[in-house]
């Protein structure tokens, strides 16, 4: 199949310039969006792409499906927990539980963002050079680079959220703060130049997508994050129906792509998998170089998937039989 609905909304999703509205910590760009870097939103011609010839493989922790209610069954009674997700050469992503009335040490990223979403309880958000927040279930939470920030769980129960950072990119910490060990890297004392990354007219410290995004019926199709290292767009439409094995729908050569499921149920088919449906708060991937075909399930009225890729604009490879 040549053309489909979800090509149609894989090419959107690409060329996407929709902005929000909000306060100026969760606003979306504040009018200064920078331009797709790119000259068009598709190819005038059809050309040889390099797959790989074995389809790429699922190494631990990574899965092509993490289940949300697997991860919280695996982690019963307990409050304070890491579980390892994602583990590719450019990014790293893991569900971290916080217990009630826990705070994190203050620590920072040498040259990349650190983004999240909560997926349940609430916690007190603080970012040097900004306003602290509180951020509860749905909330869409990005750290530019350089700028120490904590984590505190608020009210009744653990916060828990998902966090995806750069493959491999250990935390620094304030002079004040004792650091955490990290393999194979010791901590020394010192000072650094340039200062940190100026965000605000780029990329929103925060998106409420409740408030903001997901108290309507209308579908939404907009940027979260980007830069040259981090890529992660919100789209949310209704309900389509299943499309024909035949429809593949996409690779990309070089880069491993995965989803966070934030609302209904989203319909995948992957490379090497029969057709399955994600429910909100499940992780999704599609190693690099495998076919994959992500749209929304017909039996939900509205449906949110957050990619997450490592370079904007990333090749979709569309098939031509």
């Amino acid at each position: 199949m040549k053309a489909s609905n979800n090509r149609m909304l894989g090419l959107a999703a690409v060329a996407a310039t929709v902005m929000m509205t909000g306060s100026p910590a969760s606003a979306q760009f504040n009018g200064h969006e920078e331009p797709m870097p790119v000259t068009s939103p598709k190819l005038a011609e059809s050309y040889w792409s390099a797959k790989p010839s074995k389809p790429t493989p699922y190494t631990a922790p990574n899965k092509v499906h993490w289940k949300l209610s697997a991860i919280l069954a695996a982690h019963r009674g307990q409050s304070d927990w890491v579980q390892p997700i994602v583990r590719n050469p450019e990014q790293d992503g893991d569900y971290i539980s916080l217990g009630t009335g826990k705070k994190t040490k203050r620590k920072m990223y040498a040259d990349d963002r650190v983004v999240w979403i909560v997926q349940d309880g609430a916690m007190r958000v603080s970012i040097d050079g900004y306003e602290p927040f509180v951020a509860t279930r749905g909330f869409m939470v990005n750290v530019p680079f350089r700028h120490f920030y904590s984590i505190e769980t608020i009210g009744d129960k653990p916060s828990l959220r998902f966090e995806v950072r750069q493959a491999g990119s250990p935390p620094l910490y304030p002079a004040d703060e004792t650091p955490d060990p990290y393999p194979g890297r010791t901590y020394v004392k010192v000072t650094g130049q340039p200062g940190p990354s100026k965000d605000r007219d780029t990329n929103p410290i925060y998106v409420d997508f409740w408030k903001q995004i997901g108290n309507s019926d209308k579908p939404y199709n907009g940027k979260f994050v980007w830069d040259d290292h981090f890529t992660s767009n919100i789209l949310r439409g209704k309900a389509q129906p299943i499309a024909p094995t035949s429809n593949r729908g996409h690779f990309h050569v070089d880069w491993t792509e995965f989803w966070f499921v934030m609302e209904g149920k989203i319909g995948y088919q992957i490379e090497g998998y029969a057709y399955f449906e994600a429910e909100p708060g499940d992780i999704v991937t599609a190693q690099k170089g495998r076919w994959h075909r992500p749209s929304n399930a017909p039996d939900a009225p509205m449906s949110t998937r957050i990619p997450f890729n490592p370079r904007p604009v990333i090749l979709h490879n569309f098939a031509t039989d």
